[in-house]
């Protein structure tokens, strides 16, 4: 982390959406925790400790909020390119990424996540990268559903998981 953090808030359909951010050496904007909370205290301590700031400036503004508007008026899509700054072991390193992966309008179960990161037995560890990742819906852990069917957990609570899924499923291009 180069810059100081900074947050900001928007409107969702889901409830408030908030996001701590920080640049890198390259000015890019790099999210290091966000979700549906108004207040930064419930992002700052999911930051993993070597990444955690002191404290976050409260701004108007940050970019990334463009995205998460244009997320919310349908473009589903915008949120693959935001890039998000976590840290843990590799295996919650590798599953974050392949979080990312996870089409939306297309949900796995844990199981199906735990394949598509490689290790088809390990459905716990799926799940505990779910559970601590600090970058609601840029990294979509919402994507991710118990193994029947059901919404399994969601940090920002089940009718915002819902509501994710339900606008994703909307929104989402029809695959080729």
């Amino acid at each position: 982390m180069t810059g100081p953090a900074r947050h900001a808030t928007t409107a969702t359909p889901a409830g408030p959406f908030t996001a701590v951010v920080t640049t890198d050496d390259d000015g890019r904007e790099l999210v290091l925790a966000s979700g549906w909370t108004a207040d930064v205290a419930d992002l700052l301590a999911v930051v993993h400790p070597a990444l955690r700031p002191d404290a976050s400036a409260p701004v108007g503004r940050v970019p990334v909020l463009d995205t998460v508007e244009a997320f919310v008026a349908g473009d589903v899509a915008a949120i693959d390119d935001v890039v998000v700054q976590q840290r843990s072991g590799p295996f919650l390193q590798e599953a974050w990424e392949v979080l990312r992966t996870v089409p939306a309008g297309r949900p796995d179960t844990y199981a199906a996540f735990a394949a598509r990161c490689g290790r088809p037995a390990a459905v716990r560890a799926a799940a505990n990268a779910c559970a601590r990742n600090a970058t609601a819906l840029f990294v979509p852990c919402h994507r991710v559903l118990g193994s029947d069917g059901g919404l399994g957990g969601f940090r920002w609570g089940t009718p915002v998981k819902r509501w994710l899924l339900d606008h994703e499923a909307e929104h989402a291009p029809v695959p080729a």
